[in-house]
């Protein structure tokens, strides 16, 4: 593997965007069903943007929600090609290096933060496991599409 470059960032954010846009139509039939807690990294994004931006509690801010979210996913993707870079017997199995990553996020990024943000407890969350389940599905999700994507370049 080659020494990434600004291009190759680039192209990794991109790949971050589309892992991303999977991601959140996994997540989808959680906020149907339980609503803003239901998706904890929704939760967790409209706490920042009343915080960050001093808006209203009362009101979802999809908007901040979302840019949150997506350039999360996008920078995510690009850590996954600095990992590739650092390790690069990950390339052996991009799928399965994929999928490793996506669960790491879970693990690195959201167990310990949830509560912190959210004044919500993973283990005692007022709609039981499901949301924490629907969370890792959809970082499974995040980390097949990284991989398939990062299968397809040159890298």
């Amino acid at each position: 593997m080659m020494t990434p470059d600004l291009l190759s960032f680039a192209v990794a954010f991109l790949g971050g965007l589309f892992a991303t846009l999977l991601m959140t139509a996994t997540e989808i039939p959680s906020w149907k069903k339980w609503g803003l807690q239901g998706v904890l990294e929704w939760h967790e994004n409209q706490v920042l943007c009343v915080k960050f931006f001093k808006l209203s509690k009362s009101n979802l801010h999809f908007k901040g929600i979302f840019l949150l979210h997506f350039v999360n996913g996008g920078l995510g993707s690009m850590g996954f090609l600095l990992a590739l870079w650092i390790f690069p017997i990950a390339l052996g199995s991009l799928f399965f290096s994929g999928i490793l990553y996506g669960l790491f996020l879970w693990v690195v990024t959201l167990l310990p933060i949830h509560k912190p943000i959210t004044g919500i407890s993973l283990r005692t969350h007022p709609d039981g496991i499901l949301p924490s389940v629907s969370s890792f599905i959809g970082h499974v999700v995040y980390g097949i599409a990284i991989g398939y994507f990062f299968l397809n370049l040159p890298v």
